[in-house]
């Protein structure tokens, strides 16, 4: 990311209309998670860093805004590291968890699934391209296209959940939103391979 995408997301981070609430989904499949070690990729201010850490995970916080990073500091089991996700390499096989809300990065998608250990879990929740929406991102390279997360993630993961929903934003603006919950195979060989 560039230096205004940097300035752009700390401006952002002070809009005080931001909510501090974990999304729903974190909350109804946290518990699917076999360990505690977790990352949260472009993590803002830390929703669910917080709520990941209440739980007992220790947690990796990634995000570009140091705003954002400042507000995580000294926060017990949350280690808050400012970092350009176009540059930076996530570690092999290091989380039992990752959490990826309102931030899209095709590029991201295979090393996310590489820095889970095997049966580790992806939570996902982002924002959709859809006729109807009020509200897009500047860049329509944000938003994900129907299905786009089941192609891209069906062959090495087992997809638990995938949805695709009206909602409204923080501002009250209509828009569609697609989740999903996958995890990641263990590398075993299935009675489906062998046959194949």
């Amino acid at each position: 990311m560039a230096q205004e995408d940097k300035e752009r997301w700390d401006k952002k981070y002070l809009d005080p209309q931001i909510s501090n609430e974990p999304i729903q989904l974190l909350q109804d499949y946290v518990q699917l998670s076999q360990g505690k070690q977790a990352l949260d990729i472009a993590c803002g201010l830390g929703r669910h860093s917080k709520y990941l850490a209440e739980q007992g995970f220790k947690v990796d916080a990634l995000d570009i805004s140091s705003v954002a990073i400042s507000q995580l500091q000294e926060i017990e089991n949350i280690h808050p590291k400012e970092v350009d996700l176009d540059s930076y390499t996530l570690p092999k096989e290091k989380y039992d968890l990752i959490v990826c809300v309102y931030f899209l990065d095709r590029s991201l998608f295979d090393p996310m699934i590489d820095a889970l250990k095997p049966n580790g879990i992806i939570l996902m929740e982002t924002f959709l391209h859809d006729q109807s929406n009020e509200r897009v991102p500047s860049n329509p390279a944000f938003l994900l296209n129907e299905g786009e997360l089941e192609a891209a993630f069906d062959d090495r993961c087992e997809l638990l959940h995938i949805k695709e929903y009206d909602a409204t934003d923080y501002k009250g603006l209509k828009v569609m939103k697609t989740q999903m919950v996958a995890k990641k195979k263990s590398g075993g060989m299935t009675d489906e391979d062998f046959w194949a």
